[in-house]
Order: structure tokens, then sequence, then C-alpha cells
């Protein structure tokens, strides 16, 4: 799992001052149901700035202050009865992040004959009222779809409701990725692979709608590094690749050691510049020590990934972002493209050479040696392994057209089966959709050839992560 990077949330209850003095006890019982919500909020993982109960347009220009000094990163929106929309509004208007109305009664239903036998209609109303929180939904989704704000909605029951605490847990995982991704620094080395259209990316749109900050440096700095790393740094590297990797025989002491040496500069270039993802490509060409250099990363950039810290290949940035997501979602993300259909098995296999990222591979991951780098210079150690078996994710951020970042996602299986095994990494899926109208679907939709595949099925987490960040949201399967 990724290391969890705190998020702050802003709650804020809602309700209608005159109401208290007419019931007795209900303003504190909905304060008591509003702290349920809080403690909930903390329980999975955030830091919470509670607002209290608003019941005025006054009080909500307080809360609205409050979040803003706090910096929030989501707003939790929590109507405990009838509530007017004026109270409302002014807190979301004025702080533009995303905001999640609380539709949870205290009780999956009221009980009819309890509360009938109260005999009090006004104890009768205000225990009503203490279980209305459907009441003002439409009329807050109806101020805030005139006023143009970006909302949800979760309902539910407040307690013992599994669909709620799942969801809830699901926006603050989301939330948290979100601003993982705006404080991410992802470092560029070399240059495109010259030819691929479809990585070319905006720099710029990616970074205003993605969020991180892009660190351009160049390969040089990466060699001088490397010809400064000791014999002991080497022997030191060397030995956690052996731990790390199921070393074949055929793997020479020579190439572990020039991977061990490129691993070491490697680290240390990431360490510092402060990276937290990693895109590159380089020919080497015209400069042995460059070719050598290149030659000699996969391992390195393997490890790296390991360490929550995702290098692409290719220069494919927006691949770059879309594994930095599923990583930070704790679910891996392989770098892979499209390696061939079985339709026999009705299968679709994806791999890709270069780093592979072995905390969600099926066993060890295998060390090779290979003699020809497909379509790259040089030769050098490769690695293996197929994406473990089980519910499995795709993402791909792509760069579309129209101007507006999209990320394209689909949910199949990783299935045991022969693979092919070229010292690459690459694995065996299946889509309900089928393979033949899986990928027609999947290519129509305009992503680069590559993507990045987690273990587990996230993708509703990805269209909260999409809603929050303001991008496009497209499933396939």
């Amino acid at each position: 799992m990724s290391a969890k990077q705190s998020i702050t949330v802003g709650l804020y209850g809602i309700g209608l001052d005159t109401y208290w003095p007419q019931f007795d006890g209900l303003y504190d019982r909905l304060v008591g149901y509003q702290g349920i919500v809080a403690e909930k909020l903390r329980k999975f993982g955030a830091n919470v700035v509670d607002a209290g109960l608003v019941d005025s347009p006054e009080k909500a220009g307080e809360a609205a202050q409050k979040f803003q000094q706090a910096d929030v990163d989501l707003i939790f929106l929590y109507v405990s009865t009838y509530a007017l929309s004026s109270t409302v509004l002014p807190v979301v208007k004025k702080l533009k992040k995303p905001v999640v109305t609380l539709n949870l009664q205290p009780t999956s239903k009221i009980d009819y004959a309890t509360f009938n036998a109260l005999g009090d209609r006004t104890k009768m109303t205000g225990e009503w009222l203490a279980n209305c929180q459907a009441c003002s939904v439409p009329e807050i989704a109806n101020a805030f779809l005139r006023a143009n704000v970006q909302f949800h909605q979760l309902t539910g029951v407040l307690q013992g409701d599994p669909i709620v605490d799942a969801a809830l847990q699901d926006w603050l995982d989301a939330a948290r990725v979100a601003s993982i991704m705006r404080t991410s620094r992802v470092g560029l080395l070399g240059h495109y692979y010259n030819g691929m259209l479809d990585v070319y990316s905006d720099l710029t749109r990616l970074a205003a709608q993605v969020g991180p900050h892009f660190e351009i440096r160049e390969f040089g700095e990466v060699l001088a590094l490397r010809d400064a790393v000791s014999e002991q740094e080497v022997d030191e590297f060397a030995a956690l690749i052996r731990e790390e990797f199921d070393v074949q025989p055929d793997c020479t002491d020579f190439e572990i050691r020039r991977a061990a040496k490129t691993g070491v500069a490697l680290h240390k270039f990431v360490k510092e510049h402060d990276l937290d993802a990693l895109a590159y490509f380089y020919n080497g060409h015209g400069d042995e020590r460059y070719s050598d250099l290149i030659a000699s990363v996969i391992v390195g950039n393997s490890m790296l990934t390991a360490r929550h810290v995702p290098v692409a290949g290719e220069y494919e940035v927006k691949n770059c972002l879309a594994m930095k997501i599923m990583d930070s979602f704790g679910v891996g993300g392989a770098f892979s493209e499209f390696y061939a259909l079985d339709f026999d098995d009705d299968i679709v296999l994806l791999g890709h050479d270069g780093p592979c990222h072995p905390q969600i591979a099926q066993g060890k991951t295998k060390l090779k040696p290979l003699y020809v780098y497909h379509g790259k210079v040089g030769s050098g150690l490769s690695v293996e392994t197929s994406v473990k078996y089980g519910p499995a994710t795709l993402l791909s951020v792509i760069d579309a057209p129209d101007g507006n970042v999209k990320f394209l996602v689909a949910e199949g299986e990783s299935e045991p089966g022969p693979i092919l095994e070229i010292g690459n990494t690459n694995s065996r899926y299946r889509f309900p959709t089928g393979a033949r109208a899986f990928i027609d679907e999947w290519s129509k939709r305009g992503p680069s050839h590559h993507c990045a595949i987690g273990s587990g099925h996230i993708a509703h987490k990805l269209e909260i992560l999409a809603s929050i960040l303001g991008v496009g949201f497209i499933r396939v399967c």
C-alpha cells in the first residue's frame, strides 16, 4: 500500500432555528447524530473540521470561513432535519470544493406503533423532524444545480449501513489520491519515443487538470550520479536485486552489477529531485556511456515502482499519471499495452517491456537477460511477471481533442494460463464484454496504446476521483 497522505474534510450539519424552541431536545439530538458522522470520518482516516449545526445564513458564513482557514479537501453536508437551502449555499459557493450531501436517517424506518402511541402531536412532530433527513434533499439539489455547484448525494442509514460506510471510505480514499496528485512531482527524463503520436501530451493541460508538477531533467544528471557510485554501493544494491527478484541462471554477475550501479544512480536521482513518479525514454545513440546507461535501467526502475515511485517507459507521461493514481489507491499500476487476442479462450493479453510493478506480481518477478530490446537500443536484464490473478482494473488517462482530460476505465479478471515468456510483463485478462467487443469499445474512446493495470476492482473509486478533479470519466465495462 502507498503511504497514507492525510486529508482534511469539512463537516457541517443543517437545521432550522425555528424548530429549537418548539421541540424540546431536538437540537441536542441532531447534534449528537452529527457527532456520529464526524466519528465515522475520523475512523476512516480523515482530519475533520466540524463547523457544527448551521441553522442560519449567518452561521453558514462562519462555517465557510472556518473551512477556508483549514483548507479542506472536501465538504460533507449532513442533513439533520428539514433546513432552508439558504443555509447551505453560502458555504459551498465560497469554497468551490466538491460537496457530498449526506442523507442519513437515524434508523432504517420509524417505529410507527411507538410513534403513534406518543399521544402528544407536538412530540410526534418532533420525532418526525428527527427522522426527516430526506425532506430537504431535493431543495438542496435544486439550489446546487441552479448555482452550478458540483455535488453528490449519499443516502442510507446513519449507523450499521455497510453501503454508507463503504461509500464514505471510497470518498475519503479518492480525496486522498486527489491530494496526492495535486502535490506530486513527476520527473521527465529524455524525450518522447519518436513517432508515437498518441503518446505526445500537453503538459500544461495535464498539470492544470490532474494537478502534478512536472520536473523536466536530463539524462546527463543520472550519468554523473552513476559515475560516482562506489563499489560498496554496487555490492549492496546487487544483493538487494538478488533478494527481491527470482534471478534466472543465465543472468550474469556482470549484468546484475551493471543494473545495480544504474539502480543506485536512479534512486539517488529520484531522492535528489524529490520525485513521486518518473517517465523516461532515451536512445543514447553516439555515446557508449549513455547507451550503457539506458540499457541497464529496467531493474532499478522496477524497484522504484515497487517503492511507490512508478516509472513509465517511452516517455508516456499520461500513463505515468495513471500508474501513480493506481499506486496511490494501493492497487499497483502495471505499465501495459495490448499484446495479442486469444479468440479461442476469449482472452486479451496485455503486457509491456521495461519496468514492472513487483508488488502486484503473481509470485516473485523473474529476472532474465535479453539480447535485443525490441524497438530500443542495447541489451541487458529484463523482468518477466504476470499481474496477480483475480480482479483487475485498467486505467488510461486521455488527453482528449476537446481540451479535457478523461479517465478511461475497465474492470476484468487476470487469469492463469499460458503467456509469452519473452522476458516482459504480460498477463491474460477476461472482460465481461468479451475480447472482441472490449478492444473495439476501448480503442474507439481515443486512449494512447498504453494503460495502467491495478490489482482489484476500483472503477467506482476512479469515478469519484474524476469528479473531485473535474475530469471526464468513461467506463467500458
